[in-house]
């Protein structure tokens, strides 16, 4: 399936009389002190997750990496840094933002989803995912984002799937820069903790955003242009959201 995705604006005003001044400031400090609450640990709270959040911790990225002459195809994961999906949405339906610096090469996980057989020793797998998120192909360094910014997501004319109910998303990609129009057709599936399961995949060319795929040996071993994504994305639902924030 599947793209990055706010700058503090400060508002000074001056006040004439002390009185108004105190009071302004009481109020600021006790501002400050309730935003910093910390938890029994000492860090600081984070907001309840909303119906439709990505839930980042069961939530996956997984690309297909195929091959050209001498080469191997290779399987990735990845996770998502936030990502929020509104189903049925018309208009400003949500985003997911990729953690491009999370992104690994062959794992045994990555290589079993995408289809992949047998299993890549841990040095050669180091080496694929070091080329991969390098200057010369994702530069995670410069870009550790990518955004599929999401204008609607509503249920396909024809429905053929018989796990769930299929949406087509749709928006604007965003890799290393390069923003393009992108479609997806993905699945939910209802889950009994009241999440949704959306399952889905899309086509991109490394070449469409300015990517030179990775090559060596005068050409003679490297990576197709293609690439297969998919995405196996776990989203909070409203008794999950209930249960939390009991």
């Amino acid at each position: 399936m599947c793209s990055a995705r706010r700058s503090p604006l400060l508002v000074c005003a001056f006040f004439a009389g002390a009185a108004i001044a105190v009071t302004l400031a009481g109020k600021s400090n006790l501002a400050a002190q309730t935003s910093a609450r910390s938890t029994p640990t000492g860090r600081v709270a984070e907001a309840p997750p909303k119906p439709g959040d990505i839930d980042l911790k069961r939530s996956r990225i997984f690309v297909k990496v195929g091959k050209t002459g001498l080469g191997h195809e290779h399987g990735v994961i990845g996770r998502f840094k936030t990502g929020h999906v509104e189903l049925d949405a018309a208009q400003q339906a949500g985003e997911m933002v990729f953690d491009m610096t999370t992104f690994v090469a062959d794992t045994e996980e990555a290589r079993r989803y995408v289809g992949l057989e047998g299993a890549t020793d841990p040095a050669t797998a180091d080496k694929v995912t070091h080329n991969m998120t390098g200057a010369d192909v994702l530069d995670v360094r410069k870009f550790p984002t990518a955004t599929f910014a999401i204008n609607s997501v509503l249920p396909a004319k024809e429905q053929k799937s018989q796990e769930g109910t299929q949406y087509i998303l749709d928006g604007k990609f965003t890799l290393r820069g390069v923003t393009q129009p992108l479609w997806i057709l993905a699945t939910a599936i209802p889950q009994r903790d009241g999440s949704q399961r959306l399952r889905g995949g899309f086509l991109i060319n490394q070449t469409s955003f300015g990517i030179t795929p990775y090559s060596t040996a005068f050409g003679a071993i490297g990576v197709a242009d293609r690439l297969t994504i998919y995405g196996e994305l776990f989203l909070v639902g409203p008794l999950q959201t209930a249960v939390r924030s009991r």
